[in-house]
Parts: C-alpha cells; sequence; structure tokens
C-alpha cells in the first residue's frame, strides 16, 4: 500500500513539473488562412511555422517575417525599384537612377507568368501573409523606421519579392566594368598584360578539369581605344553601387563572397558526411539574413532566407543539406552602340530607332516632411540593353541574364526545400538562373556532390572579354553553357569539396568565361590544408576551420622579410614571433598587411590605369616570391630595397597620432580590424543613436577563412543527425533596436559557442519558448 502511494505521488509530482514546463498557447485569427497554423518561437526568436497546407505556410511566413523585418523589406524592394529618394530625399537621386536603368520593375511584371504555378503561389500567399500583418499596424505599432521617415508601408506584391532577386544578382554577377578595364589595360606590355589576367597559381584548388602546360594569361588587345573618362564614370558608378548595396548587407567585394566545404563520412567521427557554409557578404543592421524553420505533412525544412522571400534559401530537409559559394563567371556584356543625329542606332540590318524607358522618381524636398517632386528620368534601351554609361564620346549598352525574364533566381530554392536526392538536387538547380553559385550537397544516406550552378552565356564570337562592337552580330548571344557540361562532382575520390570564390575549372575546361573574375585562392587554400590536417573530423573541427585566421600571402611576405632582413630591427623582431594568424591582437599582422598594401600601391602607381585593387591581389606576392623584375618600380635595386623603403614609411604612417600613434605596443590588429554593423538610419542626428551597434576589436581578414564582419552567417550540418545542426547569424532575429532578439546572437557569432538549431517536431517543441496558434476569421 505504501509503495502503492508513493508510485501516486511521484506520477502527480511528475505530471505537475510537465504541466509547469509546458508552454499555453496564445490564439490570435487571422482573415486569410483556410487552417489553424502553429508559431513557436525559441530562446532566440527564431520562428518554426507549422502548418497543415503550403499556402497557410506561406502565408504566416510572410507575417512572420514582416513583424520581424518589415522596414528591411521595404528597403530591399525600393533599392531595387530606384525608390529611395522619396524617403531619403535629393542624397539618393542618383542611386535611384542607377537602378532604374536596369529596368528591374518590368523584368519582374514579365517574370510573373513565367514561374511555375507552385511557386507563383507561394509568393502569393507570402505576400498575402505581409499584407494582413501590415493592416494590423497603427501609427504607434509601425517599426521605428516608418515612423522616423513619416511614411507608411504600401501593399507587399509577388513581383517585389522578384525584385529582391535582382539585386542578388547585381551583387553577384556584377562584372562589366572589368570587360573596360581589360580594354583600357592595351597600354601595359604584353608580358604584364598576361601577368595580370594570369590565374593559376601554386596555391589553386581546381575542382574540375586540369591546367595546360605552358601559356600565362591571356594576349592583350591591340587597341581598344578606351577612354580613362569611361573608366572613371565607371568607377563612380560603382560607388553609388556599392552605397546602395552595403546599406542592404549584399554588397560583395570584388564578387568574394563566401566559404563552403563539403566531408565525405569516410573522413568524419561518426562515419556521417558534414556540410558547411559561410557566406561573406558587407554587415549591416539588421544582417540580411533570416532564420526559419517551416514545416507541413509533405515537408521539414530549416535554415536561412532574405527577408521578402518564401521558403528556405540555405539549410536543410530531412533529406539533404546544401550550400552556396559565388563562382563569378561573365554574364554581363558591353556593347559600343553607334548613334546618328537623328537619335537612331546602327544595327547589322540599318538604322532603327531605340526605346525608351520613362521614369517619374519622386525625390524628397525635406526630410522632414513627405512633399516630394518628381523628377523625370529617361533610359535609352537598344537591342543590346539599356544604355548604362556615356562617355568619352562612346554609349555602352549592357546586356545581362539579369534582365531576361526567363531566368528565375528563386525556382531552384523552391525545389530544394522538398528535394530527396542527388538527382532531384540537380533537377531543382537545373532551373536556377540567378548569379552563378557552388552548391554544395550532403545527403542523409551519405552521399556528398557539388554543382556549379547558373545561366552562363555562349557568344557567337569571343567570350565576353571585352567590350563588343553593337552594330555587328559579333557578341550575340547563342544559348547557355548546357547544364551537364557546368562543372560538378558526385563522391570525388578525395572526400572532400572546398570551395572560397577561387578558380574551380582548370584551364582546359572549354569555357574560359566561367572563372575569369574569381577571387583569389587564399580562403580556399587555407581550409584544404587545415581539413587535410585532421583526421575522423567533428564538427567543432568544422567550426574551428571557419574561424582560421592564417593569411597565407602575408605569411609567406613576412617569412621573405625575416630571410633578407628587409625591414628594420624593430619590424624583424615582431614578424619573426608572429604566426600568420590575423588575431586582434597582433602587432604582426598589422606591419605584414601595411607593407604589403605600400608595396602594391608603389606597383600600381607606375603602371596606371591598372588600379591597385588588381596589383594588390594578382601581381604583388607572385612578384616578391619570383622577384620579377618588370614589376619592381624604378629606383629601387631590387624587392628588399622595396620592403625596407615600406617598412619605413608604414611605421611613419602608423606612429601618425590619427592612426594608431607613436606607441608601437598599440600597433595591433584589432585597432584596424573591427566589428562594423551600420544601420541605414545610424547617422541620423539625435535619433540614430538607438541603431548603433557597437564595434569591437575581432579576428580575421579578406584572405583568411574567417573575414570578420563580413561572415553573414555560419552553418554546420550533418545529415542524419538534424539535431546537431549550428546555425548563427551576426545580431538577431529582430529589426527592432528596442527589442532583446535585435543582437543577441552577436557574443555566439563572434567566439564561436555552437548555437544549435532544432529541427524535428519534439526538438522544435521542447525549445520552444513562446506558442501562438493563429486561427482562420
Amino acid at each position: 500500500m505504501k509503495s502503492r502511494i508513493a508510485i501516486l505521488f511521484a506520477l502527480f509530482a511528475l505530471s505537475s513539473i510537465v504541466a509547469v514546463g509546458q508552454i499555453t498557447p496564445t490564439e490570435m485569427r487571422v482573415s486569410g488562412l483556410k487552417e489553424p497554423v502553429t508559431v513557436r518561437r525559441d530562446a532566440r526568436s527564431i520562428p518554426f511555422i507549422e502548418a497543415k497546407n503550403d499556402a497557410d505556410l506561406y502565408f504566416v511566413q510572410g507575417w512572420v517575417t514582416a513583424s520581424d523585418r518589415l522596414w528591411q523589406m521595404d528597403l530591399l524592394r525600393r533599392v531595387a525599384r530606384g525608390q529611395t529618394a522619396e524617403i531619403f530625399g535629393t542624397a539618393a537621386l542618383e542611386r535611384d537612377k542607377e537602378w532604374r536603368r536596369f529596368g528591374f520593375a518590368d523584368v519582374a511584371n514579365e517574370s510573373v507568368s513565367q514561374l511555375t504555378p507552385e511557386l507563383r503561389d507561394a509568393l502569393n500567399s507570402y505576400a498575402r501573409g505581409v499584407n494582413a500583418y501590415i493592416a494590423t499596424l497603427d501609427e504607434k505599432s509601425l517599426p521605428v523606421e516608418f515612423r522616423i521617415l513619416q511614411y507608411k508601408p504600401s501593399q507587399w506584391t509577388p513581383t517585389d519579392t522578384i525584385v529582391i532577386g535582382k539585386i542578388l544578382a547585381d551583387a553577384l554577377s556584377t562584372t562589366w566594368q572589368n570587360d573596360l578595364l581589360r580594354a583600357s589595360l592595351s597600354k601595359l606590355s604584353k608580358e604584364k598584360y598576361a601577368d595580370v589576367t594570369n590565374q593559376v597559381t601554386p596555391f589553386d584548388v581546381v575542382l574540375y578539369g586540369t591546367d595546360k602546360p605552358g601559356g600565362r594569361g591571356e594576349i592583350r588587345p591591340e587597341s581598344a581605344g578606351i577612354d580613362e573618362s569611361a573608366l572613371a564614370s565607371a568607377a563612380r558608378q560603382n560607388e553609388l553601387r556599392e552605397q546602395s548595396l552595403a546599406m542592404l548587407g549584399l554588397y560583395a567585394e570584388d564578387l568574394a563572397a563566401s566559404n563552403n566545404w563539403v566531408i565525405s563520412g569516410k573522413r568524419t567521427a561518426d562515419g556521417k558526411p558534414i556540410l558547411a557554409n559561410d557566406p561573406h557578404l558587407s554587415p549591416t543592421a539588421p544582417g540580411i539574413w533570416y532564420l526559419t524553420h517551416l514545416s507541413t505533412p509533405t515537408m521539414r525544412v530549416s535554415g536561412v532566407t532574405f527577408p521578402g522571400v518564401p521558403g528556405i534559401i540555405l539549410g536543410h530537409n530531412e533529406n539533404i543539406a546544401w550550400g552556396a559559394t559565388n563562382v563569378g563567371p561573365d554574364v554581363q556584356d558591353l556593347y559600343v552602340e553607334t548613334f546618328n543625329d537623328k537619335g537612331e542606332v546602327k544595327t547589322p540590318t540599318g538604322w532603327e530607332k531605340p526605346a525608351v524607358q520613362k521614369n517619374e522618381i519622386r525625390v524628397r524636398t525635406n526630410p522632414l516632411k513627405t512633399d516630394t517632386t518628381v523628377v523625370n528620368y529617361d533610359v535609352t534601351v537598344t537591342r543590346n540593353g539599356p544604355i548604362i554609361l556615356d562617355e568619352g564620346g562612346k554609349r555602352y549598352a549592357l546586356k545581362w541574364t539579369a534582365r531576361d525574364p526567363k531566368n528565375s533566381e528563386f525556382e531552384a530554392f523552391f525545389g530544394l526545400n522538398r528535394a530527396k536526392n542527388w538527382e532531384e538536387f540537380k533537377r531543382a538547380l537545373k532551373t536556377y538562373g540567378g548569379a552563378t553559385q557552388n552548391f554544395v550537397y550532403a545527403d542523409s544516406k551519405g552521399n556528398i556532390g557539388w554543382y556549379a550552378a547558373g545561366r552562363i552565356p555562349l557568344r557567337k564570337t569571343g567570350d565576353g572579354a571585352l567590350p563588343y562592337d553593337g552594330s555587328t552580330n559579333d557578341g550575340e548571344w547563342t544559348g547557355y553553357i548546357p547544364f551537364d557540361e557546368l562543372p560538378h562532382l558526385y563522391n570525388p575520390p578525395a572526400g572532400l569539396v572546398v570551395t572560397a570564390n577561387q578558380r574551380i575549372v582548370g584551364t582546359d575546361y572549354k569555357y574560359p568565361q566561367m572563372s575569369r573574375d574569381v577571387a583569389t585562392p587564399w580562403r580556399a587554400r587555407t581550409i584544404l590544408n587545415d581539413l587535410n590536417a585532421k583526421q575522423k573530423i567533428k564538427s567543432d573541427d568544422v567550426r574551428d576551420v571557419q574561424y582560421e585566421t592564417f593569411n597565407i600571402p602575408l605569411d609567406a611576405l613576412a617569412k621573405r622579410i625575416v630571410k633578407d632582413a628587409a625591414a628594420s630591427a624593430e619590424t624583424l623582431a615582431v614578424l619573426k614571433s608572429w604566426d600568420g594568424k590575423m588575431a586582434a591582437d597582433s602587432r604582426g599582422a598589422v606591419l605584414a598587411d601595411e607593407i604589403r598594401s605600400c608595396v602594391a600601391r608603389k606597383i600600381a602607381n607606375e603602371n596606371k590605369p591598372l588600379p591597385f585593387f588588381l596589383v594588390r591581389e594578382r601581381i604583388t606576392d607572385w612578384a616578391i616570391r619570383e622577384n620579377v623584375a618588370r614589376w619592381l618600380p624604378s629606383g629601387f635595386k631590387d624587392y628588399d630595397d622595396l620592403l625596407k623603403t615600406c617598412d619605413s614609411s608604414v611605421r611613419v604612417s602608423l606612429a601618425d597620432p590619427k592612426r594608431l600613434g607613436p606607441e608601437e605596443a598599440n600597433w595591433v590588429w584589432g585597432r584596424m580590424f573591427q566589428s562594423h554593423y551600420p544601420h541605414p538610419l545610424a547617422a541620423v542626428p539625435f535619433i540614430g543613436a538607438q541603431f548603433v551597434v557597437p564595434s569591437i576589436p575581432i579576428a580575421g581578414s579578406s584572405q583568411s577563412p574567417n573575414v570578420g564582419s563580413n561572415v553573414s552567417m555560419r552553418h554546420i550540418a550533418t545529415p542524419g543527425n538534424w539535431e546537431t545542426t549550428r546555425h548563427i547569424i551576426p545580431l538577431g532575429e529582430s529589426g527592432d533596436p528596442r527589442s532583446s532578439h535585435f543582437k543577441d546572437q552577436f557574443d555566439a557569432w563572434q567566439s564561436g559557442t555552437p548555437m544549435i538549431f532544432p529541427f524535428s517536431k519534439s526538438a522544435v517543441e521542447k525549445a520552444a519558448v513562446e506558442v501562438v496558434t493563429m486561427l482562420p476569421k
């Protein structure tokens, strides 16, 4: 009897504990739903949306995302449509003009009819959800940015989602300025031109094909007649572009955006594959990614998406995980158009009247009022595309894959969210029309793979490296690289695939436009070296590689300086003890980086119009390593002499009180390399302080796997063991600076503390700290 009473008491106590631990759902009724939808949020306020059908799922995703990021969503569509001057005034007018040239609003309208019915339904459901949330807002509950700027959000439409995809295309596939640059370098010697265009290095991580023996770089164009004013004008346009994209958190310097890799189970501790991904984009507050978990009776998927876009862009479902990095092929061409006095443009069949795209841009006249004036802006459009540059007596039209309504940025992700295996993964990627990406893959059955997917044009003549004569058909696009001929691997023998925007194809690959404008190989080589040095790899090992700060070119430079005593005794003492890592407290990192930049600047100054960034990344390290005489600036007897001179000037510069000051103990990397998350309104007097995210010293560099603040999210997944998935963004889920979730993930993002993203129904229920049931009204 006593034992029975004890058992009953224990059961009562247990049930009481369970009852205390349960969360009573909050109910709310919403017009537009078909059936009840449950929204759970965990300690990071990540939404876990459980619906019984796709329409309700995407409706609630739109609602929930808007509740956290509505002003960010509005800003994204305004930038793409060229409508920011309406809220920011004349300071934004020239940026709006740049975006209007592309005609993305019209492209988006035409694109809707090209979508599959399923994706079109998803976009419509998402838009209805956003608008249902907007309908609940009043003057007091509007996000603070709307109140500061004194306007209300307009209705969300499916085309708003589509134009966000076009911003991504611009951020990750803009290369037309490089066509002008190559044409302008005809003044260089043939040897120097070959050096600048050469992409083969001892550090390359080539995944597909091999390098043919002999040959270095491209053949110099004899004469392209590019006026330097055209380059200057293109540079000014790029500055406006950078301002817009950086404000959104989408600027990718030199198209270098991201690391990813996938490891076979035969190389891991638990025998299961591991997939890792960390995209690199300009930092902003809030960040560009939004963590979300979606489930219906037929689909369960989690990861990140862009505010304003339904579904999951990067993440995993119950069967596969995927990640992406930018490839950077040439998908833009310039055409020099010939006009007559009548305004007609010359074509292969005679003179034709070009189209004129008329725009009315609303410009706020006073920052304290909502009054606007209209600025008329006309864009001339030839058969090749819009005129985007009119300088030096020449007018250049742009042809670009992103302006083709048939090329969808989001169709593939709708398929990836539901893919169960490699074949379905490929089938989804075959529909991908956005900026070409290195998609890595791992599944719960132990398979791994990689596919470089996107629409890469084939030209009638040449490969798009230089501007074409618009009056001929030489630059006509005849199709795209066939999907089956795009680089890919499935279960490679090495059991490892690494991409970090490096050259992925050998020189024997028949389509050179695939890798003409790729990033340097430093990050990819460091990742590969680190992973190859590990046995029985675990998630913590993968995390450590994501946070790796070793810098190959600076480490090599430091060793060269020490070996040849090519610096002052003070600098040599620092560099001798430096480990090549870009730690926040490192003095060696500062000196090596400054000396390298000094050398690059001196070389660039003697080889104008060759830009500094190109010399720094393509010439400097190789020239010093090989003692290449043709690149040694005049006035120096050898590279050691140049290094000593740079060391002296660098030390003077660093000692300037306006920089790091005379106390050498303060010359540490963290003084120069800090976290930085600007909000578009942070600089506004009196009211901007609420949006400021404090800057702190951090580790990393652009040549190491860890690139600091530009790491826009980190993801590590083990297929088949989804409850160990780690996924984190730099700041937080909320765009409201008053929210506790505005920047609650920063400490873990900086330190590498694992942040688990629950996946199964039971794990999600256990992690929930808030539950809302949305009911049909």
